[in-house]
């Protein structure tokens, strides 16, 4: 693909330490600098105070409700018929406004984590997607796995599940205000037995025992949950990853005869997520027993403790209802942690997921060079150590290196010497290990031997990085048939092809080949770029590729002899060192070229 090389001066890069998954910081606080969004989104804030009126307004409702429930059952206890009609015509009206309330304002909260998550996917996949990052990120040595399905899963779990918890903690909040003053009044005084005691609202107090003891019990049972639930969006993943890894290299496999060894590899990842699933029940089974226990007991608790005032007559039997509702609603609100804890820790795992992710793509951002203040339209190098991520051993000692417009130039070696390693420094995927590099200002084409076909037309495919409207159908026409490939023209804008299993290896190398007569990059690297093709094929496009672009620069890396003819200079690779393969070959670089 096209991009821009800068010039510039290092003596020595190394990367900047590599933070923990949460950045050293508490999940509340890395989920705060997840929500950037709504530090510059007006509209999302007028959505947001629309959706907290709706939730006011709900409880508002209830409130109601409570005093409904006092009347209802006062009229039942009275046998009063007409009193009995109208409460439930105010019924049917709270009802239909609750029901309203609640539709609207489920919309309102989908359409406000679509946006959420729209801002966040976006910014992750800038910093994703940053020149070179994603390679980095995956040869690093702590990689996070799966970053398809924290961009794609975790996102969508975080934006709903935070605005879902921090709704549901503001409604908590707002019942308990709302009605803890309903039940003080409601409670009166209770004397206690033997002790002669009155203890003013004990129904508050109640509630507030009950809801402190459900949830520190809550919390001791379900902590394992969050490591499990960690554990478990790993292996979903992990399934997931090799599921399309046989989709996408399907003939490789048949051709192996290999279904059998990946039916085994699949059920192996299969048998993890079953595993951690196992353990997600025990602990989840764990919780319920205690969970639902406890909200059985607690519909049928308030009307214990508020018996005693009933039967000593201080008590009708709409006071009472009216009792156990504002007690359920208290305690409700007081144990709004305990409905919630296995939520919170699906939603700490997510947090603790996308923390990681973000503090590793920021670890893996192209490193930073010292820009030189006059430019050189050549690629020059001196001493330039290459070394692999990580590791401060030396894998390539370049004592000089040298490349200007119309050069040709091969880099030969064995196999695992360290040529692929020289581009990719030079391409800035990985930072030098010392010495001196001065890089052109100017349009270069890294050329794979692995070529990328991405699921898009043949026209998308030209033209990347590009759009396929900068270049003319005539121009594209004409690049395949320049490169053996014009029984494709005619299927220029076919979107549905899949190109990587519709072509040979040798088809999409020659394909990119006719991106670079289309694209007519200044600089062009050809790493392999020729070895799925025959000594005949391989030497006519080169020579094609010399005519159409005489003024370009390219650098070569290949094993063939019949290479070497075809390139003006050829170095080599040799224990550790790149010289020239021949003595008499002096070096181009002028002295003082790479004067600091």
């Amino acid at each position: 693909m096209a991009s821009r090389w800068t010039s510039s001066c290092t003596s020595r890069m190394t990367p900047p330490e590599p933070r923990g998954p949460a950045g050293g910081a508490g999940p509340l606080r890395e989920a705060w600098r997840m929500a950037a969004f709504w530090r510059g989104d007006r509209r999302a804030w007028l959505q947001l105070a629309a959706i907290v009126a709706l939730c006011l307004a709900a409880v508002w409702i209830n409130v109601r409700l409570s005093a409904w429930n006092n009347a209802f059952y006062d009229a039942l206890q009275a046998r009063k018929l007409d009193e009995f009609w109208r409460q439930v015509g105010v019924f049917g009206l709270l009802a239909a406004a609750y029901i309203a309330i609640a539709v609207v304002r489920l919309v309102m909260q989908q359409r406000l984590v679509m946006r959420w998550r729209t801002s966040l996917t976006d910014q992750l996949l800038g910093a994703w997607l940053a020149p070179g990052t994603p390679y980095r990120l995956a040869g690093a040595s702590a990689s996070p796995d799966n970053p398809d399905q924290r961009i794609a899963d975790d996102v969508r779990s975080f934006t709903s599940s935070s605005l879902e918890l921090a709704l549901g903690l503001l409604n908590a909040s707002v019942t308990l205000v709302s009605f803890v003053a309903i039940l003080w009044n409601l409670s009166g005084s209770l004397t206690l037995p033997g002790l002669g005691w009155a203890v003013p609202g004990y129904m508050v107090w109640v509630a507030l025992a009950y809801s402190a003891a459900g949830t520190l019990l809550v919390q001791r049972l379900g902590a394992p949950l969050v490591p499990t639930n960690v554990r478990q969006q790993q292996v979903e993943a992990d399934f997931r990853y090799a599921l399309v890894q046989v989709r996408d290299h399907a003939e490789a496999i048949a051709l192996a005869r290999g279904e059998a060894a990946e039916g085994q590899r699949l059920r192996h990842r299969f048998a993890a997520i079953a595993a951690n699933w196992s353990d997600l029940i025990r602990y989840t089974k764990r919780l319920t027993w205690f969970s639902a226990g406890y909200d059985q007991l607690a519909s049928v608790f308030p009307l214990l403790a508020a018996a005693p005032r009933f039967f000593a007559n201080e008590l009708q039997l709409g006071g009472l209802m009216q009792t156990a509702q504002a007690f359920g609603q208290v305690q409700g609100s007081l144990s709004w942690f305990i409905g919630a804890y296995a939520s919170v820790a699906d939603w700490r795992a997510t947090v603790l997921r996308l923390a990681g992710f973000r503090a590793a793509v920021e670890h893996a951002a192209p490193p930073a060079g010292t820009a030189q203040e006059s430019l050189r339209p050549a690629l020059l190098a001196r001493g330039l150590a290459v070394a692999r991520p990580g590791d401060d051993a030396t894998l390539l000692e370049v004592p000089e290196l040298s490349l200007h417009p119309g050069e040709w130039l091969l880099v030969t070696g064995a196999s695992g010497s360290g040529k692929s390693s020289l581009l990719r420094t030079l391409a800035g995927l990985w930072p030098a290990g010392g010495g001196q590099l001065q890089l052109p200002d100017a349009a270069v084409m890294f050329v794979p031997q692995r070529p990328y076909l991405a699921q898009a037309s043949l026209a998308a495919l030209l033209a990347c990085p590009h759009q396929p409207g900068r270049f003319s159908r005539a121009a594209m026409r004409q690049a395949l048939e320049r490169v053996g490939l014009g029984g494709l023209a005619g299927s220029l804008d076919d979107e549905g092809a899949a190109w990587a299993r519709r072509l040979s290896p040798g088809e999409q190398q020659r394909l990119q080949f006719a991106r670079l007569h289309l694209q007519q990059p200044d600089w062009i690297v050809l790493d392999e770029a020729t070895s799925a093709l025959d000594a005949k094929a391989q030497q006519e496009l080169l020579r094609q590729l010399r005519d159409g672009l005489p003024a370009a620069a390219v650098l070569s890396i290949g094993h063939r002899d019949e290479l070497a003819p075809l390139h003006d200079r050829v170095l080599c690779v040799q224990r550790g060192v790149l010289r020239p393969r021949a003595a008499a070959v002096r070096s181009v670089v002028p002295d003082g070229a790479l004067a600091q």
